[in-house]
């Protein structure tokens, strides 16, 4: 007899990672319109714990408890709904599912949206499911931020948060459409940020004037991925408020980058490019689902170059 149980990473108060728990749930089923994906492995964010953290925030997402945890996945459909047409079972697919895809079934729409039934993309050949994981919201909100600067060759990009999960989208499609890119991050980070195709530099005081030393004619567009002391830094730099963008706080004068205006095609263009080895992901840790909390307090101290990755389905040793 089939189970009709399976695993979900569940909080049931939002009270930070200690909080978290894997419990075994009622199996979710594909209704019309639908998929359900057997999940293989989840990316972490920075959103995900930031959303659950306190009961307002989670409030403000539309999330209640029980609450499940966790947006970006990667697997294989397992079931499909009346009336679906992109997919059959046994397609890889990708995407994202708010605060629900640590589980191993997600229930996602055929043509959905993240944050409204979750959406799905089919895998291309020569993606692994680990990095696929990785990719719907980061690559989304780097594209996002790109599309609001539109870099391009000539130009000279500041990256504050260079060495982020989406840092690292971010450096790489800047570099892709033929700009010069300059990152910040911390000492430890510079051969990282090298990897990735920028120039590295120390953020705190000073940076000004260590960006002035290495661009001496000029930044001419800054992406802010941390807060806002990149924006500060651009303004004092000279570059128009029209070619500075956020993704993690709101500045007046300044366009916040939001994921959810980034097209699937966009999406799947990154993910190609991906397949093809011409952007590349680092893949900074690797936990099994029942370690989710250290995971989390690695994802939540800010300080990992790459992305955070966790496994439903144990992937091969590296």
């Amino acid at each position: 007899m089939r189970s009709e149980t399976s695993r979900a990473v569940q909080l049931e108060s939002f009270d930070g990672p200690a909080a978290l728990a894997v419990r075994e749930v009622p199996q979710p089923h594909a209704g019309p319109g639908q998929v359900r994906v057997r999940v293989t492995a989840a990316g972490l964010n920075p959103m995900d714990w930031y959303m659950t953290s306190d009961v307002d925030t989670a409030a403000r997402f539309g999330l209640s408890l029980p609450c499940g945890f966790g947006t970006d996945y990667a697997g294989v459909v397992d079931e499909v709904g009346d009336g679906v047409r992109r997919f059959a079972v046994g397609d890889r697919v990708f995407g994202g599912a708010l605060s629900r895809a640590l589980a191993d079934h997600v229930v996602v729409d055929e043509a959905g949206a993240i944050a409204a039934g979750g959406e799905a993309h089919p895998t291309p050949d020569g993606l692994d499911e680990r990095t696929a994981a990785t990719l719907a919201i980061a690559g989304r909100t780097a594209a996002a931020a790109l599309a609001a600067v539109d870099p391009g060759p000539g130009d000279t990009v500041l990256v504050g948060g260079a060495g982020g999960g989406v840092g690292v989208f971010a450096v790489q499609l800047a570099r892709l459409a033929g700009a010069r890119v300059i990152g910040t991050g911390s000492a430890s980070s510079a051969d990282a940020l090298r990897a990735l195709g920028a120039e590295p530099v120390t953020y705190g005081d000073g940076l000004a004037d260590r960006v002035r030393a290495l661009a001496p004619t000029g930044v001419s567009a800054v992406l802010d991925l941390h807060g806002t002391g990149t924006v500060r830094v651009g303004r004092e730099l000279g570059v128009p408020d029209a070619r500075i963008a956020t993704i993690a706080a709101k500045v007046d004068g300044i366009t916040a980058a939001n994921g959810a205006s980034t097209s699937p095609e966009r999406l799947q263009e990154i993910a190609r490019l991906v397949a093809a080895g011409r952007l590349r992901v680092p893949i900074a840790a690797r936990f099994p689902v029942e370690e989710i909390r250290a995971a989390v307090e690695l994802q939540a101290a800010r300080h990992v170059h790459g992305k955070v990755v966790i496994e439903l389905v144990p992937g091969d040793p590296d």
